[in-house]
């Protein structure tokens, strides 16, 4: 290994005002939020504003947002364009259950965006996105089972939280015979036994478990990259022969695009990766940060709507998050905006390539360019059991350096780095490569001084907490 910088010393982030509110929310609030993946213990974060590629702490602490609400925020926080649209708009009235012009709008956006789609309807998130989209395989297939992958998340209803997040990946079962793991109590067996669980990029268990339950399963629902594991990529011609494979046993694809969609390409993941699925679930990019998600699919699929399938809801559709979907979609489509959140990831990548060559620390770059990650490993990871392989404690500890430092990418090193349009703007791009390299330094430096799995205070307790959800708290 090259010899590298004695590090920085780490600086002391301002967090009275944040501690105040953790214990004043923890009264009403479980953990102090409003969700598991938000509770930090006395290390949560409570944000006061976002402008850009920036977010400021209510003790006025700036950071460089990498985690842009995992993924919703691809032009920037408050994008004039958008909000000035959304507030023009909502002046109109926000909610009626009735359907507005803007509702007709997203869809003919969204489908023209994915020229392979027939028909679409909005809802309100991905969680809820893609719960209708296995109803509805389900309805149109007329069975029961549906196949997922080991590590991806597709929301927090019951029939999404299996084998979702283990740290423990011995949990998952046997390699050539995964079991379904309930993320969290509360999920009824009967329902649990209806999800398939197959690991990621091995088309062998997959055919197995085609050729084992093929007459019982409606359909295989898939992140076209491993979202969460940091955008585990697909081995050349799996998707195609995923795409085969329920052909042949009358299936259908579902691709969960509620990351990749409106951010790898104009056309997601279907576009970029030329697959053509039977459903698709979108949300996250297609507001810019408001609550926008949709579902579709091709004509004959979604000819199941409105009569023999229920969907419904108070809020899809709503004024605020169609009018924020009109104006985002329409930004995506008629500007170079996701050339430049391309180009700004992969400046970024040379910058933290030379930094970790220079130590000779072994690493490769997962996902793409607009949405990545970064494994201490020398073996390109294939699946997320892979991921247990690599030097993810390190990783860990530099991510929550970086939050001391002013960058804020997920202190979980599961979760890729988010990017936006709004950080091609000024320096950056350069300032998260120097804050990446002292945070680094600094993991460096504590682990060569003896603590080698030690992370740091608040790396070490976030780790916990989301073992503690999977675990104790969260398995039944």
């Amino acid at each position: 290994m090259t010899t590298r910088p004695e590090a920085l010393p780490t600086p002391a982030l301002k967090r009275a005002r944040q501690l105040a509110m953790y214990e004043r929310a923890s009264k009403t609030l479980p953990g102090g939020t409003d969700s598991n993946f938000r509770a930090w213990g006395t290390d949560t974060i409570y944000v006061d504003r976002g402008k850009g590629g920036l977010v400021w702490d209510i003790d006025g602490n700036e950071y460089i947002d990498l985690r842009l609400g995992y993924g919703p925020v691809i032009l920037g926080h408050g994008d004039d364009r958008v909000d000035d649209y959304v507030n023009e708009r909502m002046r109109r009235g926000v909610s009626f259950s009735l359907t507005s012009e803007d509702e007709v709008l997203v869809g003919e956006l969204v489908k023209e965006l994915n020229p392979w789609l027939g028909q679409v309807r909005m809802t309100v998130s991905g969680t809820e996105a893609t719960m209708h989209a296995m109803r509805i395989a389900r309805a149109y297939t007329g069975r029961t089972k549906i196949v997922k992958f080991e590590g991806q998340y597709h929301g927090v209803h019951d029939y999404a939280l299996i084998s979702v997040l283990p740290n423990d990946v011995s949990e998952l079962g046997d390699m050539d015979n995964p079991v379904g793991l309930a993320w969290g109590r509360g999920i009824p067996q009967a329902v649990a036994d209806t999800v398939i669980p197959a690991r990621y990029n091995a088309l062998d268990v997959l055919r197995r478990i085609f050729e084992r339950d093929g007459r019982d399963i409606a359909g295989v629902i898939i992140e076209p990259v491993l979202g969460n594991a940091q955008g585990i990529l697909p081995r050349p011609g799996f998707h195609e022969a995923i795409r085969a494979l329920t052909r042949e046993f009358g299936a259908l694809l579902i691709f969960d695009e509620v990351k990749t969609g409106f951010r790898f390409a104009r056309g997601g993941a279907a576009e970029f990766f030329g697959i053509t699925p039977d459903l698709a679930t979108y949300a996250k990019a297609m507001g810019n940060g408001y609550p926008a998600a949709a579902f579709g699919g091709t004509t004959e699929v979604m000819s199941v709507l409105p009569d023999k399938v229920s969907h419904g809801g108070t809020y899809a559709g709503n004024r605020v998050a169609a009018a924020a979907a009109v104006k985002t979609l329409t930004i995506i489509k008629e500007t170079d905006a996701l050339e430049t959140v391309k180009a700004t990831g992969l400046r970024v990548q040379t910058g933290l390539r030379e930094v970790l060559e220079r130590r000779g620390i072994a690493h490769v770059f997962t996902g793409h360019a607009t949405m990545f990650g970064i494994m201490f490993t020398e073996q390109v990871p294939t699946e997320y059991r892979d991921w247990a392989n690599s030097d993810h404690d390190l990783y860990d500890a530099v991510a929550t350096g970086m939050h001391a430092r002013g960058a804020m990418p997920e202190p979980d090193s599961r979760e890729p780095w988010f990017f936006c349009e709004a950080h091609a703007q000024g320096d950056i791009a350069d300032r998260v490569v120097t804050i990446f390299e002292d945070a680094l330094d600094a993991a460096l430096d504590q682990r060569a001084g003896g603590a080698p799995d030690q992370l740091p205070r608040d790396a070490e307790r976030h780790h916990l907490a989301r073992e503690a959800e999977m675990l104790g708290d969260g398995q039944g």
